[in-house]
């Protein structure tokens, strides 16, 4: 398009303008000028142009389709200039929109719920979607945007950060701790067999000594509560709860890494990236607490 080259940012602003208003007298209120300043700065874009931006309906003036993608293409400039000003004033613009998480039963319950309370106080612009389970889900197809998971090989494919290092250790429900032998013992079951604090507890215990095993941690941890054995839990899980006390410090074997994960291409999304900044703050306050040193 001949003269498009030349087109300042003042011009898209006023294009932009008279398309949300309608009006000239519009545009000029909103751009703080004379209509007749308007008027003669439309006639010299389109001369320029060499078209028509608009077309007149009475009073109503109507964007031609030429008009239509500059007014487009200005209010897309016009969100960046206005994200970069804020970042130049210590500001980011505030972040909104749906985050899915994917994280497991006993992260959430023990752990994250307060944090995800003072995030959405903080950002009540965002949505969040809790998505729970201890297999991965597939960040690169979307099924979640964010991931808080206990490992030690995150997927190659993902970014983030490892917050913390999740502590386990011995629990028995309290009042049996002292007693010299424990009924028995409690352990996840055969889909987190590979899990070295499972293997260990089915060494330890023999083939006949778990009376119950369950695939979640936090039935785990019920499990102990209502004296059906002995069994590690970790201590963010462990040391919260007041009817199970700990029978020796954390066993550094079984500790995991805490991470917050999501995909490359959604680090940078401002809700994703407001989401993580607070979960990495708030995780660090509790890291006491999860690397075991309560208790």
């Amino acid at each position: 398009m001949n003269g498009f080259d030349s087109l300042s940012w003042d011009d898209f602003r006023l294009i932009r303008a008279v398309t949300e208003a309608g009006t000239l007298p519009g545009a000029a209120e909103r751009l703080g000028t004379a209509h007749s300043t308007v008027f003669r700065r439309l006639r010299a874009i389109e001369a320029a142009l060499g078209c028509a931006l608009f077309e007149r309906n009475k009073n109503v003036l109507h964007p031609t389709s030429a008009g239509e993608e500059i007014a487009a293409l200005a209010a897309r400039m016009g969100e960046a200039v206005d994200a970069v000003a804020l970042r130049l004033a210590g500001r980011e613009p505030s972040p909104s929109g749906e985050v899915r998480v994917a994280t497991n039963d006993s992260l959430l319950i023990h752990l994250l719920t307060p944090i995800f309370a003072s995030f959405r106080a903080a950002c009540p612009a965002v949505r969040l979607d809790i998505a729970l389970g201890n297999s991965a889900l597939n960040l690169s197809k979307r099924d979640a945007d964010v991931a808080i998971r206990a490992t030690d090989d995150p997927p190659p494919n993902l970014v983030g950060r490892k917050a913390a290092r999740i502590a386990w250790a011995l629990y028995a429900r309290a009042g049996e701790a002292e007693e010299a032998a424990p009924r028995g013992w409690v352990t996840l079951s055969e889909a987190m067999g590979a899990m070295k604090v499972v293997r260990h507890v089915l060494a330890e215990a023999g083939p006949v000594g778990v009376g119950y095993r369950v695939d979640s941690v936090l039935g785990l941890a019920e499990a102990v509560e209502a004296g059906l054995g002995q069994g590690f839990l970790p201590c963010f899980v462990g040391d919260r709860r007041p009817a199970l006390q700990r029978l020796g410090p954390p066993d550094a074997r079984f500790a995991t890494d805490l991470w917050l994960l999501t995909h490359a291409d959604l680090r940078h999304v401002p809700r994703v990236r407001a989401l993580l900044d607070h979960l990495a703050e708030a995780v660090a306050r509790e890291r006491p607490l999860i690397e075991g040193e309560r208790g």
